[in-house]
């Protein structure tokens, strides 16, 4: 914000000096050349004066010389001075035979002799070098008694023109410095309680406790915008506060009582007679799915409220040792579970994110998958090719857990990650929160959840999560990730 800030002000005072400046110096110029023209014209009118008196006096000869010497080395030209026929009476510089000789024929000096105009003023080249040349007729009247022909190298009308364009530049430069000082200085001011708001704001975003924002400097409506952002930034964080709290309190309140409620169903078991068994057992069955419904609230609350940073995680260990752990449970049921692990390196994610996930989608596609079918663990890794700018493209790890069941339409896969929603017809003791707590944890850990039909029919659930393998340490996609094993337990005769 100060970059833009500081170029909109010296932008502004560029517009604004060259508006000013431009024509100043144009102006300017054309002073300096008619200032000169009209020096040389004073001179040319003094030297005919006083050679015209000095004609008359018959001391041409002896003062003429030297008069225009003087007059020549003043203005820095040249001065000739020659009689009625174009002869050549005195000069301050040696002249070209070729031009002595042809004198009269030069077009100012003509134009004098003939009395046609007072002053002319032309510009001239004479030996490679361009002049500024005055002629002046000696004398008064129809017939003059000569002329004087003063001559200026266009060079010095040039360096007194550059010389004005030179200060005009130097004065706009001075203003520009002074304008960038006190524009980065008003600047400074204004963005520094921004980029304070800011700061704050990026805090809150990442779900951290930010305090009240002191702004005391800066415009009015920036310090008016912070108080109503310590105003909001309060009001959410005792709105989450007690989110959290009403969550995690009634989690706690409603395990004991469910754990006793569990305890006394069962302890009727053996006074309930066989027709009203199916009854205690669906009793039972909706007491367990509460309770699991009351752990995924109280797991939902803790995530919000900590709010963990996302650190590197070996997914590969902690999928073999979730495939040992649900093992015997697929085994029970007939059902194979297949696991395809392999190197493709840790991966960033909040404390305990892959447990819960692994957990929650193997007990979904457990209760899903009918006997004999099978259920793969898979990892697969996806990094940007050697030869590619890996740095501005980050690696990702796919976990995939895919079932053979029924499976899911697309309108259906869409709202699954929806809180306490159920497909129509699902299994009996789903609780509608597995799969929204498996979103939870992968945005947490900076990943992504979906679900995708497999190809044998049934639900493909993809959890990506980024990479923390360093670029020089990822393999090249296309070959082998390291060694890969498939473990695949003998179903049950």
């Amino acid at each position: 914000m100060t970059r833009r800030l500081l170029l909109s002000y010296l932008s502004l005072a560029v517009l604004v000096l060259a508006c000013l400046e431009v024509p100043l110096g144009f102006l300017y110029s054309r002073g300096e050349r008619e200032r000169v023209v009209n020096s040389a014209k004073d001179e040319a009118e003094s030297v005919s004066a006083y050679a015209a008196l000095s004609l008359s006096a018959g001391r041409a000869e002896r003062d003429l010389p030297d008069r225009v010497a003087h007059c020549a080395e003043r203005v820095g030209g040249k001065v000739v001075i020659v009689d009625a026929v174009g002869t050549l009476l005195a000069t301050s510089h040696p002249l070209p035979r070729s031009l002595s000789d042809g004198l009269a024929s030069r077009p100012g000096i003509a134009a004098a002799l003939r009395g046609a105009s007072t002053v002319d003023v032309r510009t001239s080249t004479i030996g490679g070098v361009e002049y500024l040349s005055v002629a002046v007729p000696l004398g008064h009247g129809a017939r003059p008694r000569g002329a004087v022909w003063l001559t200026l190298p266009t060079r010095t009308v040039h360096e007194r023109v550059h010389h004005v364009w030179l200060l005009l530049a130097l004065g706009g430069l001075g203003v520009l410095t002074a304008v960038a000082v006190v524009g980065f200085a008003i600047a400074c001011w204004t963005g520094r309680p921004i980029r304070e708001l800011e700061r704050a704001t990026d805090e809150l975003a990442e779900g951290g406790r930010v305090g009240p924002v002191t702004i005391t400097k800066g415009p009015p409506e920036v310090r008016r915008l912070a108080a109503a952002f310590n105003r909001t930034a309060a009001r959410l964080a005792h709105l989450l506060d007690a989110q959290g709290a009403f969550a995690g309190e009634a989690s706690h309140q409603l395990r004991t009582p469910l754990a006793a409620l569990r305890l006394r169903l069962e302890n009727l078991e053996p006074h309930v007679t066989a027709r009203g068994r199916s009854s205690l057992t669906a009793a039972v069955t909706e007491t367990d799915r509460l309770a699991r419904m009351v752990e995924a609230l109280l797991a939902m609350a803790r995530l919000e409220e900590n709010a963990a940073t996302p650190g590197p995680v070996d997914v590969g260990a902690l999928c073999a040792e979730r495939h040992r752990t649900w093992l015997p449970l697929f085994e029970r049921e007939g059902v194979a579970l297949v696991l395809f692990a392999g190197s493709v390196g840790p991966v960033l994610a909040v404390p305990g994110a892959i447990e819960q996930i692994a957990d929650n989608l193997l007990s979904n596609a457990l209760r899903v998958s009918p006997p004999g079918s099978t259920v793969t663990i898979e990892l697969r890794l996806h990094a940007p090719a050697r030869r590619a700018l890996r740095d501005a493209r980050p690696a990702w790890v796919d976990l995939h857990i895919t079932d053979e069941g029924p499976g899911m339409p697309p309108e259906q896969r869409a709202r699954a990650f929806d809180r306490f929603w159920r497909a129509p017809g699902a299994p009996k003791g789903g609780t509608g929160l597995g799969l929204a707590l498996v979103q939870r944890l992968s945005h947490a850990s900076g990943g992504e959840a979906s679900l995708h039909a497999s190809a044998t029919g049934g639900l493909d659930a993809v959890i990506r999560l980024p990479s923390a393998q360093s670029p020089a340490d990822r393999p090249e996609p296309g070959t082998p990730s390291g060694p890969r094993r498939r473990v695949r337990p003998a179903l049950p005769a």
